[in-house]
């Protein structure tokens, strides 16, 4: 199993390639650099592991939620490469990536999505050590995120960091600890997507569709 894997969504810009679980990994933060880091990274993962892209089993992308023109990227380099060499996509939600890049058993993840709001979903890690989305995910001012149930719980991403003071106060009782630096990783998307592609879930490269959460998008002119 081979899957070839990317995560812009973020200030992160990362590519990983699973080979039966073996992960490379490049990683950097780079807010304004994705367009020109990507493409460069998946290049240097196949070189380094002595493959062509034909030999790729699929094509795993963070999908969002996340920044609109980080998401649109990997959305459509996805989309390139995928068409190019005719591989089937695994979109793979960043809020998913970013609870299964932490060491947790349970995390409330929580990016800023700017507008006073964060985009928010609570996962649990099963027994194969997976990530699995609890309810639904959502985008929701901080003092009104999903009420969450037992003990125990990590806060991870960057919503914990721009809303630390109302996000803790409506989740005092659940939370353990916060990992407001967290980030969605590329390693991360390719084990959620090995999961994905033996369950049957990968699709064209025409369905490599990103997630906003938000039915509008707003733009704020700078002055």
């Amino acid at each position: 199993m081979k899957i070839l894997a990317l995560e812009t969504a973020t200030e992160a810009c990362s590519a990983a390639l699973n080979i039966d679980g073996e992960i490379r990994e490049r990683f950097e933060i780079a807010p304004r650099g994705h367009s020109a880091s990507i493409l460069p990274m998946l290049e240097s993962l196949l070189a380094e592991a002595d493959i062509s892209l034909r030999q790729v089993d699929a094509l795993a992308f963070g999908r969002g939620p996340g920044a609109f023109t980080g998401v649109r990227i990997g959305v459509g380099v996805a989309q390139g490469v995928a068409f190019g060499a005719d591989l089937p996509v695994l979109p793979v939600s960043t809020l998913a990536a970013l609870a299964q890049a932490t060491d947790a058993g349970q995390v409330l993840a929580a990016l800023d999505a700017r507008m006073d709001e964060v985009y928010w979903g609570q996962y649990r890690r099963d027994e194969s050590g997976l990530m699995r989305l609890q309810g639904e995910e959502c985008v929701a001012a901080p003092e009104a995120t999903p009420v969450v149930q037992g003990e125990g719980w990590l806060g991870a991403g960057s919503g914990w960091g721009a809303y630390a003071g109302s996000l803790r106060a409506r989740h005092a009782a659940q939370l353990d600890a916060v990992a407001a630096d967290a980030l969605p990783r590329a390693s991360a998307v390719s084990q959620l997507a090995v999961a994905a592609f033996g369950a049957g879930e990968a699709v064209g490269a025409e369905q490599a569709l990103p997630v906003y959460l938000r039915d509008k998008v707003t733009w704020k002119k700078i002055r």
